[in-house]
């Protein structure tokens, strides 16, 4: 596969990977003002991410089955709906309203997906295979984060995460001290719940990660990777982010395990546990390919 698709894909990697983790507000506000434009090709080279600096929000290169499982929390597996749901894919610039937050951004989405896509959708309890992040028989061998002035819980509420991807692999600084880094056969964690790490590794597998630890701090952990489950999970996270793939790379996938973290996982006295779970599927019963005028 050449070097710019390879780049191409990690950056839209990274991108979803990011957007996972600014999901977490209360009510369902609606941003003062939104523009929507399809996106461009992504370029061999580039930085993606959420921006939220003071009022304004930027989030580029999502299909509309991403900003759906956006809106909503849920993952790719979890959005059912036509298949050029996949395709379709926007660029929005808005500005949140007086008050609120970056937090509140999927719920912003919620009310943009309606009144813009004319999103109407149904949701199903549907029985899938997931994996279960759990605690290993041998039990944690975890060690909670560092204590540090800057920590999750002292953020202000503007935030500006940043993802970064290259033929390198992926990088994404969460702010505070919490960051992913994948590279060099090595996927980094630092200062992450046990929540968002299994939002974070759901995109490097072939299902639903599912947090089944209770487990409430944050935690560092630096897994070594064998080459080729680095490169599996460099381009299983371009598949679930929605890149196409090219036969050369769907033929390296078809030979990948499909769960290349078990084992690095061990050291840290956790598992990845195969497991059906019934788990809640947003079910798309229309959606125009266009938005409304801005």
């Amino acid at each position: 596969m050449p070097n710019e698709r390879i780049s191409a894909m990690i950056c839209s990697a990274a991108c979803y990977l990011l957007l996972s983790v600014v999901a977490a507000g209360q009510a369902r506000p609606e941003f003062e003002v939104a523009s929507i434009r399809p996106s461009s090709e992504l370029p061999a080279q580039v930085d993606v991410g959420v921006h939220v600096s003071g009022s304004q929000v930027r989030i580029s290169g999502m299909s509309l089955r991403d900003y759906i499982r956006i809106a909503y929390r849920v993952s790719p597996r979890q959005v059912s709906g036509p298949e050029w749901i996949a395709e379709e894919r926007f660029d929005i610039a808005a500005k949140l309203p007086e008050g609120a937050s970056g937090s509140q951004v999927p719920e912003m989405l919620q009310a943009l997906l309606a009144d813009r896509f004319q999103l109407k959708f149904h949701r199903e309890a549907q029985e899938l295979p997931v994996f279960a992040l759990a605690i290993a028989k041998s039990g944690s061998k975890l060690q909670e984060s560092a204590a540090s002035p800057d920590t999750a819980a002292d953020r202000p509420a503007n935030l500006n995460v940043e993802a970064s991807g290259s033929t390198a692999g992926i990088n994404i600084d969460l702010g505070g001290g919490s960051f992913l880094s994948l590279g060099n056969n090595r996927l980094e964690i630092r200062k992450m719940t046990m929540t968002v790490l299994a939002s974070m590794l759901t995109r490097f597998v072939d299902r639903t990660v599912v947090d089944t630890t209770a487990l409430k701090g944050s935690y560092d952990l630096t897994l070594d990777l064998a080459p080729e489950d680095y490169t599996a999970m460099l381009i299983r996270a371009a598949v679930n982010g929605g890149v196409v793939l090219s036969p050369r790379a769907q033929r390296a996938l078809d030979f990948a395990s499909n769960d290349p973290l078990s084992n690095p996982l061990q050291k840290y006295g956790l598992a990845l546990e195969s497991r059906k779970a019934p788990l809640d599927v947003i079910v798309v019963d229309s959606m125009e390919k266009a938005p409304t005028d801005n």
